[in-house]
């Protein structure tokens, strides 16, 4: 069973500091993605992360959606569902 969207925000702030090197008590939940310094090339590398971090595939039209941490976190949680049913997001 996935847990709320609160628990993978904080999963998707583990990886974006990690990945981008930022402090992660400085990353607010709905602060814009590009305000963090995460332009387009960086949401390409936050998908891939959270592909290989959490073991899901997520389909590039969702990157339309990275606008936020709380938006990432809802697209993570959409994969996490869709591996638990069996489904496979990536076509």
């Amino acid at each position: 069973m996935v847990g709320p969207v609160g628990d993978h925000r904080a999963q998707v702030v583990k990886v974006v500091s990690e990945i981008f090197r930022l402090d992660p008590a400085e990353i607010e939940f709905d602060a814009p993605l590009e305000e963090l310094g995460i332009d387009s090339k960086g949401r390409i590398k936050l998908l891939s992360a959270l592909e290989i971090y959490h073991d899901v595939r997520i389909d590039l039209d969702q990157l339309d959606r990275f606008i936020d941490i709380g938006s990432v976190a809802e697209v993570l949680e959409e994969a996490l569902d869709g591996k638990a049913d069996g489904s496979d997001e990536r076509r």
